[in-house]
């Protein structure tokens, strides 16, 4: 059992919040406020945002592979590219 609940204010918040993410935004979204709350947080947080308990799996997962993949935010090649001046 959580030791800590949100109150409905903040659940609604949380809920609107969650629906203007695109899918991959919406696993990690789901991801981290369950890790976040701990032992129980993952059911609780599905009952929040209306989302499958894969959902999450699925976001902690890629927030695991994010932090371990090389320091990189980006994948290689990714961000603006230089422009050539001559």
């Amino acid at each position: 059992m959580l030791k800590h609940r949100y109150t409905e204010e903040i659940a609604a918040t949380m809920k609107k919040f969650y629906e203007t993410l695109s899918e991959k935004d919406r696993r990690r979204y789901a991801a981290i406020e369950a890790l976040k709350l701990g032992n129980g947080g993952q059911q609780y947080i599905c009952e929040i945002l209306g989302c499958d308990p894969d959902t999450v799996k699925k976001g902690t997962e890629e927030l695991q592979e994010d932090i371990v993949a090389d320091g990189r935010i980006r994948r290689p090649g990714g961000g603006k590219k230089k422009s050539l001046k001559q």
